[in-house]
């Protein structure tokens, strides 16, 4: 994995106002993701603040406060329309819903070369097609489903529809906002082991958005925890999964089912408690080299000595 960052996130804030409240989604969140690799960002919760954060970095939304730089630039500074269009470009999302985020009206391939219009990619009409053509074949269709619309897709067939359409302007990052909750579970490893092969292929970079810890472990090279606007723990795959030291995190876990009847009779599912837990005081510490943890002063010093012990 290179050390290059890609994206640089700090003190990320996204507030909403309502008549009665303002809701944290986003609340000082900080992050880098380095090019080349899966930074997984996790939350069971619906209303976490994972999907937010996605979106603000595109800017779909645009920051209530803090910093998003993607390849040393800052994101939501005003931009002229062309260093606007090339932002677009360079930064992709595929979207939780395969059924709505695709023009019903629109064939599968006035879908796909949308962006490559818009960006003037190719001025060309057989170009254009045979890059379609090319595309589908690219996320495993066939390039006779170019003049079919989307309803005459299954939802897996239909997140690869939109898979294409992020690779048609040939972007360096693309942000995955839960991909595949909307799939069924035998199409979900098809959708993730696609996504896998096509970074290796074109050296992308991803944000993959989810709730599910055991898929994204599967992708991910980092995962971050996120629980009601905050990033709780963030560590490299395998620690988390190994060395889970937040609360909430230890309880997200606890939930993934394993194929062992024998286990899942005795499994116990850990509830997490935030009265429980002190997050007024609580800071983002380095427990150990990469691994972050959103604890207090005290826990800090209980985490360092069960690391010395273990």
């Amino acid at each position: 994995m290179s050390k290059d960052k890609i994206l640089e996130v700090k003190e990320l804030k996204q507030y909403f106002h309502t008549k009665k409240e303002v809701i944290k989604a986003v609340d000082g969140i900080s992050f880098d993701i380095y090019r080349g690799e899966t930074f997984g960002l996790v939350g069971g919760e619906s209303g976490c603040g994972k999907s937010t954060t996605g979106r603000t970095i595109i800017r779909l939304y645009d920051a209530t406060s803090g910093e998003v730089k993607f390849n040393g630039i800052d994101v939501h500074d005003k931009k002229s329309k062309k260093n606007l269009k090339q932002f677009n470009r360079q930064m992709q999302m595929i979207f939780q819903d395969p059924y709505a985020s695709l023009n019903p009206r629109m064939t599968v391939r006035e879908i796909i070369a949308e962006g490559i219009d818009i960006h003037g990619l190719i001025k060309n009409e057989k170009e254009k097609t045979e890059r379609v053509q090319q595309l589908l074949e690219t996320v495993g269709l066939n390039k006779e489903h170019a003049s079919r619309y989307p309803h005459e897709f299954s939802g897996g067939q239909r997140q690869r529809i939109g898979i294409a359409r992020a690779l048609a302007v040939d972007p360096e990052f693309i942000i995955a906002d839960e991909p595949i909750s909307a799939l069924d579970v035998s199409i979900q490893a098809q959708v993730v082991n696609l996504m896998k092969e096509l970074q290796e292929k074109h050296g992308l970079t991803y944000l993959f958005i989810a709730h599910d810890l055991s898929m994204v472990k599967y992708i991910s090279d980092r995962i971050a925890v996120m629980y009601f606007g905050k990033i709780v723990e963030l560590a490299d795959s395998d620690e988390l999964y190994n060395n889970p030291l937040h609360p909430y995190t230890k309880s997200l876990l606890s939930a993934i089912p394993l194929p062992d009847p024998d286990f899942e009779r005795d499994r116990t599912r850990t509830i997490y408690d935030p009265s429980k837990h002190d997050s007024v005081n609580a800071e983002f510490r380095e427990v150990t080299p990469g691994h972050w943890v959103f604890c207090t002063e005290g826990e800090f010093k209980n985490f360092k000595l069960a690391k010395a012990k273990a």
